[in-house]
């Protein structure tokens, strides 16, 4: 259900401050049956004090069964009905990056990849290489490629294993399916026109160019050699949410995806520090949030690697993420916002080490709450919450009610 434009009939501006936590991927399962998930197995005091004065449900991002991308679970999150406004991932990390995008230009998100020598995928992430190998590896694609059919080929560096190939031309197509399998053991798929069109043919026909040529180039590579391409997409134009919610949003994420579906939303994304290790940079986010406390009214806060470490089948590594947002949570808590939610844009089980259906943990702290049965921030523990279970753009609209920026509808 698109819930935006009754939003905007009825909400209104107030000087509350709502925080959306956003643990990417955090939603998972046990190891064995009857164990703890990774949110169970972590140790979060900080966490449960919370839980046990909010209320909590589970979430599903789009629909039930449907494991979501980054993108759909994002804009769920957002209030957008991921069913309706759709984009594909190669716009989302174009404009995270800064690039602009016209409206005939079509973006596609790449992994590199490392190949057998009969041409079947080993390793989608190519271990996840340094952003700075990426950059090097880029270099490379860069000078040898720079147009096919006519049409100009930019390719930028995101981060880790992920880059972005932009095509600038005319009589481009996105109707335009991946080439990547989603798993290991086979080869890499060609691109596709899906509808059959005539632009969208030749975008596709670009693009395998283009992976054929990176092939090429690579193969004397000893890890990084090919590309896997998806999320084929032009930019779309969407309602600001600041317009529709009467809000003042800001973004506060480190990786270019993130950065770029909030702009695509209307949020302002806050500049980070980069000179932080650790490439979610919890610091540095929360010193962004402090700065700029008073200019914005909605907070979104994103932390990348409970995700990464899911779809690397980490399962500890995911528990220590968890752990580590834990120990930020009192400092988030001290800037006073009124409303706090903490949930995922989906769930990304270890054991499954790729993005699921099942429902996401929810948690909203603020005023007019019911009593509530959950002690943890669980998937166990937030079966037993007042919220039940929600779904997409249910949240919200929830967040405005409690935050006092909603009036009645209706007569």
């Amino acid at each position: 259900m698109d819930i935006l434009p009754y939003l905007k009939e009825i909400s209104k501006k107030t000087p509350s401050k709502i925080l959306l936590v956003v643990l990417d991927g955090v939603g998972g399962l046990p190891r064995e049956p009857g164990g703890p998930t990774e949110l169970a197995a972590a140790s979060t005091p900080n966490l449960d004090r919370l839980a046990q004065s909010s209320a909590l449900g589970l979430y599903t991002p789009v629909f039930p069964g449907l494991a979501p991308g980054s993108g759909p679970g994002h804009l769920a999150l957002f209030g957008y009905d991921p069913l309706k406004y759709q984009v594909g991932r190669g716009v989302l990390s174009a404009l995270g990056l800064g690039i602009p995008l016209g409206p005939d230009d079509v973006a596609a998100r790449g992994n590199f990849a490392a190949f057998d020598p009969e041409g079947r995928v080993l390793d989608r992430r190519a271990g996840r290489p340094s952003t700075e190998e990426n950059r090097r590896v880029v270099a490379r694609l860069r000078e040898a490629i720079r147009e096919i059919d006519g049409v100009a080929v930019e390719i930028h560096t995101e981060s880790e294993h992920r880059f972005v190939v932009v095509l600038r031309g005319e009589g481009l197509g996105d109707a335009v399916s991946d080439t990547d399998p989603q798993v290991t053991g086979v080869p890499a798929k060609e691109a596709e026109a899906v509808g059959g069109d005539e632009p969208s043919r030749r975008t596709a026909a670009i693009l395998n160019a283009f992976a054929r040529q990176a092939r090429q180039i690579l193969a004397d590579e000893p890890v990084i050699n090919g590309v896997l391409l998806r999320g084929i997409s032009k930019r779309p134009n969407f309602p600001a949410l600041g317009e529709v919610a009467s809000l003042t949003p800001a973004a506060i994420a480190s990786y270019p995806m993130y950065r770029g579906v909030a702009e695509l939303v209307g949020m302002h994304a806050l500049d980070l520090d980069t000179s932080e290790d650790d490439p979610d940079r919890p610091r540095a986010k929360l010193e962004a949030i402090r700065s700029n406390w008073q200019a914005f009214d909605f907070f979104y806060l994103h932390f990348k690697k409970t995700d990464s470490k899911g779809e690397d089948g980490d399962f500890e590594g995911k528990v220590a993420r968890i752990e580590m947002f834990d120990r930020l949570l009192p400092e988030l808590l001290d800037l006073g916002p009124d409303v706090v939610a903490i949930t995922g844009d989906h769930s990304t089980p270890a054991v499954l080490k790729a993005h699921s259906w099942h429902p996401v943990p929810l948690l909203i702290f603020g005023p007019h709450l019911r009593n509530d049965a959950a002690r943890r921030f669980t998937e166990d523990e937030a079966q037993k919450g007042i919220l039940g279970q929600l779904r997409g753009t249910e949240l919200l609209p929830l967040l405005l009610a409690h935050a006092g920026k909603l009036q009645k509808f209706g007569a």
